[in-house]
């Protein structure tokens, strides 16, 4: 262990848990308001109450069946230590009251296999349901295995700026231990998960943070220097800035968003990136007038679709409690309606990605099905070619990408263009 692991260390873990299990609001916004609360606790006391606490949310159902009857918070905890972190008794002793231990032992023989698929894999009923129409039953456990695990620390090094074999060079330098990414080439992953956020390399802006999937996105715009390019749903801009780098600094890069709050975390990173050609615009909704005054001029355009984010569990795992049938209904429609109003930007011969961060068909492929069938200007261009030119190896005409093939969120993009004519 790398804490000090004490009483009071686990009051912390279990007083977060109890506002986390409230859904009022997302996880991670959760936990940075308590740790900005708690500012004495250190860098490794707050890796223990967030991986814990992680941890519970990840494998809720199958915690719960342990528990049984002598469900509470901090059972919750002890047994995400014991059976999820694999923590022993003797480790656990500083926190244990009496007969404690010898629940826990009962608890670490527990049987799973009378338990239903759902439960054992950690996941809703509704969600294993709709899973069973894109995966078979064998394939959904090992899916949910890899969604439950804790996500590696990705990087991207900015192109601007340096190179990948330097910044591996600097980051060994530093004593941060990272490889090259399998897929993106533009990828750098962390053995561990150090804090960056005031390491020299981050704030002279030789790279961001960001999934090595979530790479793989922005590589199938392919942005070309000097073009018109907009980056539909931008957020906080990680992918903006990708971008912002394949067009090396020219041209002009639109980042929409209706979010003045996610577009104003854009700026920061704009001033460490070295992009000048960015111009971050708030929208009312995907019909605005600064939208349509933009119709039929635009090279190439992302559209990273606001979705159900199912596909980020590692990272979110909260998201599978927080989501529903019917909220997939209304992102299902919504996604029609931004797709859609995103396609009239292009020029002919331009080029829309649409992707989200789902694992459901009916956010990905029946999205684009749909609009194929009521655009006949589109045609689909394999996402395998597009990346094979940029030396990426990833097969399928649309692209998938999941945690448990190849190490990443989970990530569903399409390559459309508009034929000329």
């Amino acid at each position: 262990m790398k804490v000090r692991f004490t009483p009071a260390l686990f009051a912390h873990a279990e007083i977060l848990l109890g506002q986390l299990l409230n859904f009022d609001h997302p996880a991670d916004a959760v936990v940075s308001r308590y740790f900005r609360e708690h500012r004495q606790l250190g860098h490794a006391d707050r890796g223990f109450v967030a991986e814990t606490v992680f941890a519970v949310l990840r494998r809720g159902r199958s915690i719960e069946a342990r528990c049984a009857d002598n469900l509470s918070d901090r059972r919750r905890l002890l047994v995400a230590l014991l059976v999820v972190r694999g923590w022993n008794l003797r480790e656990l002793a500083p926190v244990l009251k009496a007969g404690e231990e010898a629940w826990l032992s009962s608890v670490a023989a527990f049987d799973e296999s009378a338990l239903s698929p759902a439960v054992r894999c950690d996941l809703p009923d509704w969600l294993y349901e709709r899973l069973l129409t894109s995966f078979t039953a064998d394939a959904i456990p090992v899916l949910a295995e890899a969604l439950n695990r804790p996500a590696p620390l990705d990087l991207r090094v900015n192109t601007l700026k340096t190179d990948r074999q330097a910044l591996l060079a600097q980051l060994a330098e530093a004593g941060i231990a990272a490889q090259p990414g399998a897929l993106s080439p533009l990828a750098v992953r962390l053995r561990d998960k150090p804090a960056l956020a005031k390491h020299p390399l981050f704030l002279g802006g030789a790279f961001e943070v960001q999934d090595e999937g979530s790479q793989l996105l922005g590589l199938l715009v392919e942005a070309k220097r000097g073009e018109m390019v907009v980056d539909f749903c931008a957020g906080a801009g990680g992918k903006t800035l990708l971008l912002g780098a394949q067009m090396r600094n020219t041209g002009r890069l639109y980042a929409l968003d209706v979010s003045e709050r996610r577009l104003s975390k854009l700026k920061p990173r704009l001033a460490r990136s070295g992009l000048s050609n960015v111009h971050p615009v708030r929208i009312e909704h995907e019909r605005d007038q600064k939208v349509k005054r933009m119709a039929g001029k635009v090279d190439r355009v992302l559209v990273d679709a606001p979705c159900s984010g199912l596909g980020t569990l590692r990272r979110n795992p909260d998201l599978k409690w927080r989501q529903d049938a019917a909220s997939i209904a209304e992102l299902t429609a919504k996604q029609t309606s931004i797709l859609a109003a995103a396609a009239t930007l292009l020029r002919p011969g331009g080029r829309l990605v649409y992707a989200t961060c789902s694992l459901l068909a009916e956010e990905n492929e029946r999205i684009v099905d749909a609009f194929l069938a009521a655009h006949p200007a589109f045609r689909l261009v394999p996402a395998e070619q597009v990346l094979a030119r940029q030396g990426v190896a990833v097969s399928g005409d649309m692209l998938h990408l999941l945690p448990h093939l190849h190490d990443t969120d989970g990530f569903f993009a399409a390559v459309l263009e508009k034929q000329n004519g």
